[in-house]
């Protein structure tokens, strides 16, 4: 939820956002002229209260020829304030519709443009992994090192839906590990969270649990939705809190797993694991105070960089554009690993954001934090730590070997117990008549 009064008074800075970032269907104009109607409204409802509440005390005061028309002066005004009352529900319930849409600001640095391609690159870890042989792309090294089953996973489940086998199941786990360790090395507060979240706490998020543009999975008759990020759920945990300013900021990691209903299109672009339907994700999430959350933003990043440096795949950083951000982000950073898959001669594919999302969450999901004086709205931030299937798919392609195999990232081999994924002697199929 955007701060009213900031926008009235300076509204030229939501309508610049709303227009960079190519935000459809917000009518400011609309918006203000709703809340101002609201206001008098409630205005209108307070003074009812005071007159009735002024008579029902005068009464007592009055002699019997005047009590009957104090009372029916009551009576009326009663009647009034309950046809006040009702326009008062309409108006609050438009204006929350109407402000639901409103983007967050931008800062005056973010690279213009609408989509990902417009991103600006800020630098660089590595270079494009070479090979002296033509290397497979992750679904085919799926199939031949029997990893990987996207049939199995239509047939089950249905597109964009996949088994993980073998050797990745231990490759999956030994990561949440090893992000963990990375968690509590940082004195991150770790949590689990539960995989559903209430309506109310998606919206609070920015999330839109509703419509023909919402991506996430609703379960029918019930006021719950499968969650994209734990993001959410974190956000949900924090509800409603105030914090003491001396222990901001609060650092949070939180493992989750993602469901979202929109996986792209057909195509190399999002072949394989690159889009899918469910995945596991190692969540970062931050609480502060307005001066810090800049800061904040950059150790994020910060720790997201030395997980791809001690996994050693080749990344760079980008600065998100305006029309590449959601409403929630006032600012966001992605981490692209080298994919040598994607595309026709490999490219770089995202594997983390960071975001500062300013009071923008935290004013819908009243996160506060207490000064000597007053309490303040603080501002919320959140990164991806290790996006497990894009992260596995950026491993197979770039650890490959001329014979076949996998080996394993140096830092995940005491994590799996193994440093190489081999060519199995039979596959799962081989089994089958």
């Amino acid at each position: 939820m955007i701060d009213i009064k900031k926008l009235i008074e300076n509204p030229e800075i939501y309508k610049d956002s709303i227009a960079k970032r190519n935000t459809k269907n917000v009518d400011l104009d609309l918006l203000i002229s709703v809340y101002n109607e609201k206001r008098m409204t409630q205005q209108k409802v307070e003074d009812l209260n005071a007159q009735i509440n002024k008579i029902s005390k005068s009464i007592g005061n009055v002699s019997a020829d005047e009590r009957k028309s104090v009372i029916e002066e009551g009576q009326k005004l009663k009647e009034t304030l309950k046809e006040v009352e009702a326009k008062f529900k309409d108006l609050e319930e438009k204006y929350v519709a109407l402000a639901l849409c409103v983007p967050n600001t931008l800062p005056e640095d973010t690279p213009l443009g609408f989509e990902d391609n417009s991103n600006i690159e800020v630098r660089k870890f590595g270079e494009p992994t070479k090979f002296d042989f033509k290397p497979l792309d992750h679904v085919e090294l799926g199939k031949k090192l029997d990893l990987l089953d996207f049939e199995a996973g239509a047939k089950t489940t249905g597109a964009k839906f996949y088994f993980f086998k073998n050797e990745v199941v231990m490759l999956e786990n030994a990561l949440k590990k090893f992000a963990l360790d990375i968690f509590k090395e940082k004195g991150l507060y770790m949590l689990k969270t539960p995989d559903l979240a209430r309506q109310d706490i998606l919206m609070g998020s920015g999330f839109n649990p509703r419509g023909s543009e919402s991506n996430v999975y609703n379960l029918e008759g019930m006021d719950l939705s499968l969650i994209a990020t734990a993001e959410i759920t974190i956000g949900g945990y924090l509800s409603n809190s105030v914090f003491k300013e001396e222990a901001l900021p609060l650092m949070f990691a939180a493992e989750s797993q993602c469901f979202r209903r929109e996986a792209g299109g057909a195509g190399q672009e999002n072949k394989g694991l690159y889009r899918v339907h469910q995945f596991d994700k190692m969540e970062m999430y931050a609480v502060t105070k307005p001066e810090d959350s800049n800061a904040t933003l950059e150790k994020i990043v910060a720790i997201e960089e030395e997980i791809y440096q001690k996994l050693g795949l080749p990344y760079r950083v980008v600065r998100v554009c305006a029309g590449d951000l959601g409403s929630p982000a006032y600012k966001k950073f992605d981490i692209e690993a080298w994919m040598p898959g994607k595309g026709e001669n490999g490219e770089y594919g995202e594997v983390t954001s960071a975001s500062n999302c300013t009071d923008f969450q935290s004013r819908r999901l009243n996160i506060k934090y207490a000064t000597k004086d007053k309490k303040e709205f603080a501002h919320t931030l959140n990164g991806t730590a290790i996006a497990l299937s894009r992260v596995i798919l950026a491993i197979l392609e770039n650890y490959q070997q001329k014979d076949g195999s996998v080996k394993i990232p140096e830092v995940l081999m005491n994590y799996v117990g193994f440093d190489e994924i081999k060519v199995p002697e039979k596959l799962f199929e081989d089994f089958k008549v």
